[in-house]
């Protein structure tokens, strides 16, 4: 199956093993709020969003939609 050509870029950063803990709590929060999984690194892209204030199109549904 051939993958569809996409404008996202991955880049591999290293986090501490607490900020990886810290992450993960508030993600299984919203998981269960929003009734889907969210995982440590959904909640990573969100506060980058959030905080650079990027627009929609670089949203979380592109990203999913466009890495599987």
């Amino acid at each position: 199956m051939a993958r569809t050509k996409s404008d996202n870029v991955q880049i591999n950063i290293s986090i501490s093993t607490g900020w990886k803990t810290e992450f993960e709590t508030p993600a299984r929060i919203y998981s269960a709020e929003e009734g889907e999984s969210i995982t440590f690194l959904d909640l990573m892209r969100r506060g980058i969003q959030e905080n650079y204030q990027f627009s929609e199109q670089d949203s979380e549904e592109q990203y999913h939609s466009a890495s599987y």
